[in-house]
């Protein structure tokens, strides 16, 4: 009997926790999944590529490949973590100006199951256009896991707080919870 692997992407925005993306590769890899990671432009600097690379076994991918170059394992599910203001606004709006946006933009459109899990503070939830677009990923059935017992925003200047209590466990118990397979 052949066991049959399921990928996560896990997609990490330039936000405090990015440093951190590891603990979220580790349990996804004790839950069995086969983990890519992929980063924002400006989240290439917050991260140890190479540790991710070990640790994954895979690339770490922050720009479209190159012909003949070969593809990342097809996902199953998405994760966002952390997820910037920037990146939650352009995804809800169908921008795709970097690779991870375009990953993400075509999961959604695919119907794949994607949790996002912010990092933001309270002057950016209290913002209408944020509220804005985290009604419309959820509308369109993207796990947006900000409020009680979930990601709680900090208060302006004040993240350095909250990232050692960063909920990284339940954004990948949200994806487990979901029946795609």
């Amino acid at each position: 009997m052949t066991q049959q692997t399921k990928t996560l992407y896990i997609v990490v925005c330039a936000a405090g926790p990015a440093p951190d993306v590891g603990i979220l590769v580790g349990m996804a890899q004790e839950e069995g999944w086969t983990v890519q990671v992929i980063a924002t432009p400006a989240a290439v600097s917050f991260i140890d590529v190479e540790a991710l690379e070990k640790q994954t076994g895979r690339p770490v991918r922050h720009t479209h490949r190159k012909p003949g170059q070969p593809r990342s394992p097809k996902a199953d599910a998405i994760i966002i973590a952390p997820a910037t203001f920037n990146t939650i606004n352009k995804l809800a709006n169908g921008i795709a100006d970097n690779y991870a946006l375009d990953v993400v933009n075509e999961a959604i459109g695919l119907g794949l199951p994607v949790a996002i899990l912010p990092f933001v503070n309270s002057a950016y939830v209290a913002r209408k256009p944020f509220q804005r677009s985290v009604e419309l990923l959820r509308q369109e059935g993207v796990l947006v896991l900000i409020g009680t017992g979930l990601f709680e925003p900090h208060k302006a200047k004040g993240g350095e707080v909250k990232m050692g209590e960063f909920p990284w466990k339940e954004a990948l118990a949200q994806i487990d919870s979901t029946s795609f397979m």
